[in-house]
């Protein structure tokens, strides 16, 4: 309840509602514990109210504690049932975080106007944000996890191996050390399609010398991590070791510059300065990284046009990359968490071009 109750300060005490109604599955996650509800609808006084499908109803009873757990018939309107109770509670200023254009305009007919509905999902994000020692401690396994997969990249991959048997091997390491999933679908990228950043993983076969881009995460009880490492299925040649050496050297310096009140723009400037210089600046097509928890994509953002300030418990991602079409590309990534005093790696800080470790 330590969540809802830090909600309830931010959205009631500081910004005068006094209702939040939550409908984003991972938001609903993060205050119930659970994923399967339906909405979950939070009063300045009163019981919090999840509304649940019969199919989730009973777990939803078993792990989602601290709420009153409300059954939603078959024939049943869901905003026809939220704003009856939202009467009930005599909410007159409902915040929500994010809502469809038909629950929005659903929700807003059964109000009758009695109630103003407004948009706070940043309040949201506020607290999501900035991790607490729990989230920290399974995004620390969720780390150990994707490490696993790493290790088994390096050792299956070689020439004559179909990047979705390599994706195969990797998901079922993760699964086997206790893995619940995996954070997103895992990419898998050899030969000259690993110039595309998302290539996801198809029947193609690696070849000898391919570069190979490795981009992988493991879930744990619902949070993520994430992790890049670049191999080359057997020799590298010479422009792949330079290349290399390039990226590596600006993901580690850019691991460097992550502290608290450190711009997030001037953390992605550091990696972009390094590939600049070397000549490949045009080549780096995305931002070095971004924020993940219970979503593998999530605030705070780091690019070039980021407003963000990094904070003690932002866990981010840093992943600098080149992309050479015809050629091949390169990535490097690790998670990343902001402490007081600097940052802690939640992936393994090795490198290794080889696939021999």
């Amino acid at each position: 309840m330590k969540r809802v109750n830090a909600l309830k300060e931010k959205a009631f005490e500081e910004k005068g509602f006094d209702g939040f109604l939550i409908a984003n599955e991972a938001n609903m996650l993060y205050f119930a514990g659970f994923p399967g509800a339906a909405c979950l609808l939070i009063p300045r006084d009163g019981e919090s109210m999840l509304y649940v499908y019969s199919v989730n109803y009973e777990q939803a009873k078993a792990e989602g504690k601290g709420f009153h757990v409300e059954l939603i018939k078959r024939d049943e309107n869901l905003m026809a049932k939220v704003a009856k109770q939202v009467e009930a509670f005599g909410i007159k200023k409902l915040a929500f975080d994010v809502l469809t254009v038909e629950s929005y305009r659903g929700l807003a007919k059964e109000l009758r106007g009695k109630t103003t509905l407004k948009p706070k999902n940043s309040i949201v994000w506020e607290l999501r944000k900035v991790k607490d020692s729990e989230e920290l401690e399974l995004m620390r396994k969720a780390g150990e996890l994707t490490c696993e997969g790493m290790k088994a990249a390096y050792e299956v991959i070689r020439p004559g191996l179909k990047e979705v048997e390599a994706a195969a091997e990797i998901e079922y390491a993760m699964r086997r050390k206790g893995g619940w999933g995996t954070a997103f679908d895992s990419i898998v990228v050899s030969g000259a399609r690993s110039a595309f950043p998302h290539g996801g993983c198809i029947e193609r076969e690696i070849r000898e010398g391919d570069l190979v881009v490795v981009d992988i995460g493991a879930a744990y009880h619902y949070y993520r991590s994430d992790m890049t490492r670049t191999l080359v299925a057997g020799k590298s040649s010479e422009k792949q070791k330079r290349l290399y050496e390039v990226v590596k050297t600006a993901q580690q310096n850019a691991v460097q510059a992550v502290k608290p009140k450190a711009k997030a723009k001037d953390v992605d400037a550091v990696a972009r300065k390094i590939i600049a210089d070397s000549g490949y600046g045009e080549y780096f097509v995305h931002g070095l990284g971004h924020g993940v928890g219970l979503e593998i994509h999530e605030p705070p953002t780091l690019n070039q046009t980021s407003k963000d300030k990094l904070t003690v418990g932002n866990v981010v991602t840093i992943e600098p990359g080149v992309y050479l079409v015809g050629f091949g590309g390169i990535r490097i990534e690790d998670t990343v968490l902001v402490k007081e005093r600097g940052r802690e790696k939640f992936t393994d800080d090795w490198y290794t071009l080889e696939t021999s470790r």
